[in-house]
């Protein structure tokens, strides 16, 4: 296995530095240990000195995570029917299995978007999704958003800690974070409103995917 982050420090200056971030944000999708967030902090840290454009930093990581949640959503959606039969009704991972089917339901975009910024959490949420037959395009829209939101506050924390914050990094930090939580905050309270309007039966909500 290649070493990332040497191999990005390497390319900073070349325009290599995008497929690798394309390649890192991918795999770390669903494989662990792979560091893709100190590989887009340097490309930040290369489109502060001019080396490389920070809005292609951005969109490079994007395109790969995106791509990469796609896996284990795809596997989770393979593998479904099969898994459920393996949880008997009434056993703590049945009860798990559903508990986590009803709050994609009721509330998937707050999951999806905020376990993006949870390097376990991700692939849990994300294998889930396809687990319980999350709808695609609604779980394409939400990874768009996360991958997004979860690429600028990566690659921002190293452009503007390059830029304005080399004293008080944790400010490039707060930064990502609001902007993440931002957007998540409008999307569920769209949904709460349509949910107002049109009033779902909760004992309704975790079966409405199958």
């Amino acid at each position: 296995m290649p070493d990332w982050v040497d191999l990005a420090e390497s390319l900073m200056a070349s325009p290599a530095l995008y497929a690798v971030l394309i390649a890192v944000s991918l795999l770390d999708s669903f494989l662990p240990l792979i560091p893709s967030e100190p590989v887009v902090l340097i490309a930040g840290i290369a489109g502060a000195t001019g080396q490389r454009n920070i809005m292609l930093v951005i969109a490079a990581t994007t395109v790969g995570a995106f791509l990469g949640d796609l896996v284990p959503y795809s596997i989770g959606r393979w593998m479904g029917e099969r898994a459920l039969k393996r949880l008997p009704v009434g056993t703590k991972r049945r009860k798990t299995y559903d508990w986590f089917e009803r709050e994609l339901a009721l509330r998937g975009g707050f999951v999806l978007v905020s376990t993006r910024f949870i390097p376990v959490g991700r692939y849990l949420a994300t294998g889930t999704a396809g687990a319980v037959g999350y709808p695609l395009r609604r779980f394409m829209l939400y990874v768009a958003i996360s991958t997004f939101t979860w690429s600028a506050y990566t690659a921002l924390s190293g452009y503007l800690g390059g830029v304005f914050f080399q004293e008080n990094t944790l400010l490039s930090v707060a930064v990502g974070v609001g902007l993440a939580f931002s957007v998540t905050g409008a999307v569920e309270l769209s949904r709460y409103i349509r949910r107002r309007k049109n009033p779902v039966d909760p004992d309704d909500v975790a079966t409405q995917y199958r």
